[in-house]
């Protein structure tokens, strides 16, 4: 079957469309803080949207029908061309006149990787800042997810891209209907930014600050509006345990926040994927703050009472925030946690590869995944017992067929590979083995903070424009689960059958 590439394009040009309008808010936010780049961000926007316009025109006679191989092609290459039109207020304003930093800055936004080439954050006009921050918000539920949404009225269906970029071995569905499952997710999404966002200023952030934190927040982006990111606020625990708060949030599946809204809160309880999350950022956390408090060295500017008890809730604090952090892959930091001890800096280390639940915006293997294959690991044991014994796997009392098995074992090895590989590309460059093996895996789980020359208190700049695009390609097979850009690379998916 030919490929309908009309209707690819015709996605593609819509998708300008969203981010035209969302650089004109951009511009709105320069203009009202009159910081200078109005006009240069406002002329990224049209640009932006007239390019979108076009192609929608030239491509508006094309065949609804949307199979799942066009799906693939619009997900990888919506995020590609939202990416590479993403760059304009960064280039036009001068604030990363570089187009490969831009790029990766843009690339590194949408995939709420948070990984940054900025050295002086504040400089930054905050028109400019406003725009990074929405790169997160964007990617974060899903630009796919976002577009669906609004499909019917241009008669496209479309369950082929909510499969291709849903995050996690499955997409549980709210509703029947795709367009209503992309609504209420983005429903939820908006209402959880908006609570933060008010929380924050309450607790002593500027407007502006915690409607950027917000937005970097649940999209577990990891964006900050300050060069020190969250630790600008060590003094006030308050601001950090509202971000806590939403970070555990935003790493858990967003159906099961829907379900609390409904009342049913017994399909939360019984959730296995939850249940393991929750015991693993408790047993983590612990972990952590233990050796925090009897190992490690906390600056006192981060102990709001100099007594026993300040240094247990400090310890506990930064333990937390960088726990959830991680494995969020929100990529916030209050300290820089690779100094605490060797053991600590090993232990988030491993971490980055856990992810939070399918369903959630983190990224990484994602906590389900991980179930499957610790449930399936026991099974063989009594396999090798029983041979002849039938003994499915079993996730919220449900029997897992073998292909999902499979599935999820292919993308764990996949995965590893990935990291492998990318660790040689970094080490190719003349990165040394702690930084790359750091990078790779940072930038492969959309983390943003990494190891070494890369780690949380540093960021980006120094990395080679080479290495630049190796953790561009990363970052995007990262969020999009490797299969989805991938699958592009081999000949067959081209092939017309």
């Amino acid at each position: 079957m030919k490929l309908n590439y009309k209707i690819i394009f015709h996605f593609l040009g819509l998708l300008l469309l969203f981010n035209g309008g969302f650089m004109l808010l951009s511009a709105l936010i320069s203009l009202i803080y009159k910081d200078g780049v109005t006009l240069e961000i406002f002329l990224a926007g049209i640009t932006t949207l007239i390019a979108g316009l076009l192609v929608m025109i030239f491509t508006k006679n094309h065949n609804k029908e949307m199979n799942k191989r066009e799906g693939y092609i619009v997900v990888t290459f919506g995020w590609i061309i939202m990416s590479l039109s993403g760059c304009l207020p960064y280039v036009l304003t001068e604030s990363i006149p570089s187009f490969t930093n831009a790029f990766f800055e843009t690339i590194s936004g949408y995939t709420t990787t948070g990984a940054s080439i900025l050295n002086d954050i504040e400089a930054v006009p905050k028109g400019v800042l406003f725009w990074r921050s929405l790169t997160h918000w964007i990617g974060g539920m899903g630009i796919i997810v976002l577009a669906i949404a609004i499909l019917p009225l241009l008669g496209i269906g479309g369950m082929q891209l909510f499969a291709a970029e849903a995050p996690g071995p499955s997409a549980d569905k709210l509703h029947p209907r795709i367009t209503d499952t992309a609504k209420r997710l983005w429903l939820i999404y908006f209402g959880y930014t908006a609570a933060e966002t008010i929380l924050l200023q309450v607790a002593g952030m500027s407007f502006f600050d915690a409607i950027n934190h917000a937005l970097c927040t649940l999209s577990t982006g990891g964006f900050s509006t300050k060069n020190a990111s969250v630790a600008y606020w060590n003094g006030n625990p308050i601001i950090q345990y509202i971000i806590i708060l939403f970070m555990f949030l935003a790493g858990t599946n967003f159906v099961l926040s829907y379900f609390a809204f409904k009342g049913k809160v017994q399909k939360i309880i019984h959730d296995e994927e939850f249940k393991l999350y929750f015991k693993f950022i408790a047993i983590f956390t612990i972990i952590a703050a233990l050796i925090i408090y009897f190992r490690a060295n906390i600056s006192e500017s981060s102990i709001p009472h100099p007594m026993v008890w300040g240094r247990v809730e400090s310890s506990f604090r930064h333990a937390l925030f960088q726990v959830l952090s991680i494995v969020t892959t929100t990529g916030f930091v209050t300290a820089d946690y690779t100094l605490w001890t060797p053991f600590l800096m090993v232990f988030f280390f491993g971490l980055m590869f856990l992810g939070g639940s399918a369903g959630s915006t983190s990224g990484g293997v994602k906590v389900v995944r991980h179930l499957i294959l610790i449930k399936n690991g026991f099974l063989e044991f009594k396999r090798t017992l029983h041979p002849n014994a039938i003994l499915p796997v079993r996730y919220n009392k449900r029997a897992i067929s073998g292909d999902i098995v499979f599935n999820i074992l292919g993308f764990f090895i996949l995965y590893m590979l990935s990291f492998i590989i990318g660790s040689l590309g970094f080490s190719i460059l003349g990165i040394e083995f702690r930084s790359a093996i750091g990078l790779a895996a940072s930038t492969l789980g959309n983390v943003g903070p990494a190891l070494g020359d890369f780690g949380p208190v540093n960021n980006y700049y120094e990395l080679p424009a080479l290495g630049k695009w190796w953790a561009s390609f990363l970052m995007l097979i990262g969020r999009l689960e490797l299969f989805t850009v991938l699958i592009l690379l081999t000949p067959f998916f081209w092939r017309n059958r």
